[in-house]
This record gives structure tokens, C-alpha cells and sequence, in this order.
């Protein structure tokens, strides 16, 4: 039994191992390209500054990638136990499928006290820090604001083209300005431009050389030509620049019971905050729902093909999560009890793995 018990921590480590930090990898290129995309194509994001913000989304996004890679885990291990007619062996020597589980099911567990630990205080923490330096050096460096070779909307109806980035040097900069109407009511293009930000209003300012544009006077249009024009404010002047109000996905658990017990006393509906803060516990127990109903499913898939167990963990996976997106979707309506529906998920997997492995178990 122990060397079985060895065996069976072996491999699922080893696979556990190897399974999260693809999906680590996977999560942290998506969130990097979906947030600093428009950094990265400044060209202005230092390796330091990449490293550290990679640093920072490691916990937020091993909330996730530990619960994936321990379905996936348990689904090619035990796929493989089974296809390889080890298990009918081990039951053939009296060995139960609930012993041989339990140093799984231990895994399963360890990994949901992590997660829990991660959820409810880490991964807050580190997904605020991670925010908060985007939106510094989005102050500092000014340009990194602006997509090369692409459109930018500023505050105050300005949207600006940039052909190139050269340093704080821009050049074929095509800007247009609407009205409170969405009407165009000035367009200019300079060879040459300048964007800033001013230290003491910290409003960006655009400076602009050799300008040529027209604009519309009282429905009449004229043309204008300046050698050198501004500097030109890009949106009126920015409210608490300096603090970034955190959302409630970057508040850890305290702070979210702060919030609801500060909403009720001024009279206003917690449910969204309600709605997060059972999330972030109920997302705690993934592992363990996973583990459970992983085991039987690879048991009875009989497949030890790896593309089969990462398909049939991808599958179970957005059942799990889409019905946690169902009950956020719900926060609006709190006579429906949209924070107890994100236990839905571990009730039925749960559930249904406990079933499931019971019957085995018997040889049902």
C-alpha cells in the first residue's frame, strides 16, 4: 500500500507540477498582452519593469492555474493508472479506490488551503500593486499613453494618430478634436510633437511643430498653418490622478467585509460586494471539487492519451467557471441570492465526484 500511496504522489506531483506552469505560463502572456499591450508597442517597457509586473500577476493567476492543473492532474494520472490495468491490478490485491485516493484527495486538499490563503490575502494584494504600477508609469512616461502607428482617445473629445515614437519625440501626428456633440470640430497634423506631463496640474500636454488643419467657426470652416502650436492640453485636468481607487477584485477579504458592513450602514444594496466576497471564499474549495470528480471521470474514461485528459479538464473547467460568471451576472437583482449561487459549482462537483466515486468504489 505505501509503495502504491508513493506512487501515486509521485506522479501526480510530477504532472501537477508540470501541468500548472503551463497554464501559469498561458494566464500570465494573456493578461500581459490584454493590459500592457499598448505599453509594449510604446516600446518604452523595460525588462525591469516587465519582470516586476510578471512578478505581480504570479499569485492573481495561480488562483487559477493550481485548480486547472490539479483537475488536470488527477484526470492523466489516474487515466493512466486505469488504461494500464494497474488499477484492476491493485483491486485485485484487495486495494480499495478510496485508499488509493486519499494521498490525492490530500493533494486536493493542501492545494485549496493554498488557494484559499492566495484568494482571500495574496493575489488581492499583489493584483492592486500591479494596477497601481501601470497606472504610475502610465503617468510618468507620458507617450506610453499612445499607440504607435494607431489611435488614441484622450478626455475632452481628442483622439490622436501617432506615425512613430522616437523617445518623448513624436512625428506624423494627425489629431481631431469633437465637440460635447460628437461633431468634428477641429482637425490638425503636425510633422513633429512633443507630449508631456505637467508636474504641477498633471494635465498631458501636446506641443506641436510645423502645423497645418482647419477647424469649424460657427458652422464655417478655416484653414490655419502654424510654425509651432501649444502646448495643448489632452483633456481636462485628471481628479485624484495620484490614487487609483481599488476595484473590489483587488480587495482581500477584510477589506470586503469592511465594505459590506460600511454599505449597510449607509443604506445601500451590498450584494455586488457580497457577491465577491463569497466568490473569492468559494473559488478557495475549486481543488478539492476537482480532485473529486477527476478521479472517477479518468477512471471511467479509461484513456491515457494526454490530448484526452487536457480536453476533458478544458471542458469541466468552463462548466465550473461559467456558472461562477452566472451568479455574477446576478448581482443586480439580490432578491435572487446571486452570492450563494457561486457555491453552486462546488456543491455539484463535489457532489457529483463524491457519487461517482462511492459507486466505484463499490464496483458499481
Amino acid at each position: 500500500m505505501r509503495t502504491l500511496h508513493l506512487y501515486l504522489t509521485r506522479e501526480t506531483l510530477a504532472t501537477l507540477l508540470m501541468t500548472v506552469l503551463v497554464f501559469t505560463f498561458v494566464l500570465l502572456l494573456g493578461n500581459l498582452f490584454k493590459e500592457i499591450a499598448a505599453l509594449m508597442a510604446s516600446g518604452q517597457v523595460a525588462p525591469g519593469f516587465l519582470l516586476r509586473a510578471i512578478g505581480l500577476l504570479i499569485p492573481y493567476v495561480l488562483v487559477y492555474s493550481l485548480p486547472v492543473g490539479m483537475l488536470t492532474a488527477t484526470l492523466l494520472v489516474f487515466g493512466r493508472f486505469s488504461a494500464d490495468h494497474e488499477l484492476t491490478a491493485a483491486r485485485a490485491g484487495g486495494v480499495s479506490l478510496l485508499s488509493l485516493s486519499a494521498p490525492v484527495l490530500a493533494i486536493g486538499v493542501l492545494l485549496s488551503a493554498l488557494c484559499g490563503w492566495m484568494n482571500l490575502h495574496v493575489a488581492p494584494q499583489s493584483r492592486l500593486a500591479y494596477k497601481t504600477m501601470l497606472f504610475e508609469y502610465g503617468i510618468e512616461h507620458a507617450t506610453a499613453l499612445l499607440t504607435e502607428k494607431g489611435f488614441t482617445d484622450f478626455p475632452g473629445g481628442h483622439r490622436v494618430y501617432v506615425g512613430s515614437i522616437d523617445g518623448g519625440e513624436l512625428r506624423d501626428v494627425v489629431i481631431y478634436q469633437n465637440d460635447e456633440a460628437g461633431n468634428l470640430k477641429r482637425r490638425m497634423h503636425a510633422e513633429e510633437a512633443q507630449l508631456e506631463m505637467n508636474a504641477e496640474t498633471e494635465q498631458m500636454q501636446l506641443t506641436l511643430r510645423t502645423v497645418d488643419g482647419f477647424e469649424f467657426d460657427n458652422g464655417k470652416e478655416r484653414t490655419f498653418v502654424y510654425s509651432k502650436y501649444g502646448p495643448m492640453v489632452l483633456g481636462k485636468k485628471p481628479e485624484k490622478l495620484k490614487q487609483r481607487p481599488p476595484k473590489l477584485k483587488e480587495l482581500d477579504f477584510a477589506q470586503l467585509r469592511g465594505r459590506v458592513a460600511e454599505l449597510k450602514l449607509q443604506g445601500i444594496d451590498p450584494t455586488p460586494v457580497r457577491v465577491q466576497l463569497h466568490q473569492k471564499v468559494a473559488l478557495s474549495f475549486a481543488c478539492i471539487g476537482f480532485t473529486l470528480i477527476g478521479i472517477p471521470l479518468a477512471i471511467r474514461a479509461h484513456r491515457r492519451e494526454t490530448n484526452f485528459g487536457i480536453a476533458m479538464a478544458l471542458v469541466l473547467v468552463t462548466a465550473y467557471y461559467g456558472l461562477i460568471v452566472l451568479a455574477q451576472s446576478l448581482d443586480g437583482h439580490p432578491a435572487l441570492l446571486p452570492h450563494l449561487w457561486t457555491w453552486l459549482p462546488n456543491f455539484l462537483f463535489q457532489g457529483i465526484g463524491c457519487v461517482l466515486l462511492w459507486k466505484m468504489n463499490r464496483g458499481i
